[in-house]
């Protein structure tokens, strides 16, 4: 299961350095696309606002 992004997002970019295979598109709350998350959930682990949760 890929992991999602919720409304908390706040879009500081902390996520998308992170992410090894570029899954994270960036707006007003940023977007993981699940056919290419791997679910590692490195994106999780830095996300300040802890916005980002397996779906």
């Amino acid at each position: 299961m890929a992991y999602v992004i919720n409304e908390d997002c706040i879009a500081c970019g902390t996520c998308i350095s992170e992410c090894p295979v570029e899954a994270i598109s960036e707006g007003d709350i940023y977007v993981i696309d699940p056919d290419i998350c791997t679910d590692c959930g490195t994106c999780a682990d830095v996300c300040p606002s802890e916005a980002i949760h397996p779906a």
